[in-house]
């Protein structure tokens, strides 16, 4: 099994559980970043959970780049990430670090990761199917 089989949301999945089981959910709403004053006069207010939700928007779409090719590692990838999208909704409805929007969205990239992988992957299948056909 290569690295490319492996479904890049654990990662944020492994992440957001390691951060809340040692520093508490209270975290999430914490400042990572000092407050940017932006040009308008606002300010920019960067937390650890909008670093995790922005790491599983750049692994979400490293996912979906992924599901353009088809290969046996492919094929574990889609199994895989129906793997941890079960996993993350069993934690958000039976875990009560999970309950929250920042969780929500890790496990809303997963279902997304698993409904695009199929479709895509299908999607590729048949264009292959097609062009290896002459058609």
């Amino acid at each position: 099994m290569s690295l490319r089989s492996i479904p890049l949301i654990i990662v944020v999945l492994i992440l957001y559980n390691v951060i809340v089981a040692l520093l508490g959910p209270e975290i999430l709403s914490k400042l990572l970043l000092p407050e940017i004053k932006l040009p308008s006069g606002g300010i920019l207010k960067f937390t650890w959970g909008d670093f995790i939700v922005l790491l599983t928007f750049i692994m979400l779409f490293i996912e979906i780049v992924k599901a353009t090719y088809t290969s046996t590692a492919s094929l574990i990838d889609h199994g895989l990430s129906m793997f941890v999208f079960v996993a993350c909704l069993i934690e958000f409805l039976m875990t009560p670090l999970a309950a929250n929007s920042v969780f929500f969205m890790i496990m809303t990239a997963a279902l997304i990761d698993v409904v695009a992988g199929y479709t895509i992957g299908i999607r590729v299948a048949r264009r292959d199917l097609t062009l290896g056909h002459g058609g």
